[in-house]
């Protein structure tokens, strides 16, 4: 009698015993999500050789701090609507128009915070119409925000008429910005205290969420029940109630204004917020990254400045940046379809 002896089953390798996916060297050193980083500790390094009478100063961090702290609170609000999936380019205007607000109120003697206040209803009014715009009329946010930027700036040309205003005898409400605590001006801290809240509202809470599904397919938001309609005008009006926030702080910390004080703020407010989106959470508008962003960005424009470059180099360099950021957004976004 013959016995029959079965033979062993050749195991096919399950997809869990299948090596993993070879990560790739930018993987592997974190240049995938903090190029920013490397950037700019470069610069750093860079500028501290290059200048470094001038830059390794405590007196220029301090400064860079309290520069980069008004264009970071910008980049922040910007980040709202862009998460939403809409833009704002208003957003320095209105700044501007709460900045000009402020101080010639106070320089006719009305009470300071009462010119405050209203500095702080400009933006809401102008975010108000933003949302309106482009909610109920159904008008492009590019289109409707830039054309309602053109209006601020002659709005902001006729309550100054042109001239340039200054705050006079007022150091009370100078200090609410510039007034120092731990070595740095309160206006870094005031960036600080929005990023947080930002930060927490975007990551951390179901209203964040939504903000990110409308900016990511807002086709999909609406039929998991999101009201796309609301979340774009909400956007729209943070960003505008924001801004007229950053304009009360930008007048107490120049004490002065005129017709270009806001403009001038717009080109960096977007570079850092594009490349800010291929920081730390590459892929989307994040504040960490915008954190990032602006620091290296006020850096690189800060030592050229030091290092005797002309005045538009700022321009320069944050319209380069701006390019550079979106091309990066562009190939990241071709990687992952």
């Amino acid at each position: 009698m013959t016995t029959h002896v079965d033979k062993p089953a050749v195991e096919t390798p399950t997809p869990s015993d299948s090596p993993p996916p070879r990560r790739s060297f930018a993987q592997r050193t974190g240049a995938d999500r903090f190029s920013g980083l490397y950037v700019w500790a470069a610069l750093i390094v860079l500028f501290a050789v290059w200048v470094p009478d001038t830059f390794l100063t405590v007196n220029n961090a301090r400064i860079i701090a309290g520069d980069a702290a008004v264009s970071a609170m910008l980049a922040l609000a910007l980040i709202v609507p862009l998460a939403a999936g809409v833009f704002d380019l208003a957003i320095a205007a209105t700044m501007g128009l709460s900045t000009v607000t402020v101080i010639l109120l106070i320089s006719k003697g009305w009470d300071i915070p009462l010119a405050m206040l209203t500095g702080l209803l400009v933006g809401f009014v102008v975010g108000a119409a933003n949302g309106f715009i482009v909610d109920k009329l159904h008008v492009d946010s590019f289109i409707g925000t830039l054309g309602m930027s053109s209006i601020l700036a002659s709005a902001t040309y006729f309550v100054v008429d042109g001239a340039q205003i200054y705050l006079v005898d007022q150091p009370g409400f100078q200090k609410f910005a510039t007034a120092q605590f731990l070595g740095l001006p309160l206006v870094f801290f005031y960036m600080m205290v929005l990023a947080l809240v930002l930060a927490y509202v975007l990551e951390y809470t179901p209203l964040g969420r939504r903000v990110y599904a409308v900016g990511g397919n807002p086709q999909a938001a609406r039929l998991a029940g999101v009201s796309v309609r609301k979340v774009i005008f909400y956007s729209l009006l943070t960003s505008g109630a924001l801004a007229g926030a950053i304009g009360v702080i930008l007048a107490s910390k120049l004490g002065t204004a005129n017709t270009t004080v806001g403009p001038s703020y717009l080109l960096p407010a977007f570079s850092a917020a594009f490349l800010g989106a291929t920081q730390v959470l590459p892929g989307r508008f994040n504040v960490p990254g915008t954190l990032v962003a602006i620091g290296m960005l006020s850096t690189g424009v800060k030592g050229l400045q030091l290092a005797g470059a002309p005045l538009y180099v700022n321009d320069l360099f944050n319209g380069a940046a701006l390019i550079i950021a979106v091309a990066l957004a562009a190939r990241s976004t071709r990687a992952q379809t």
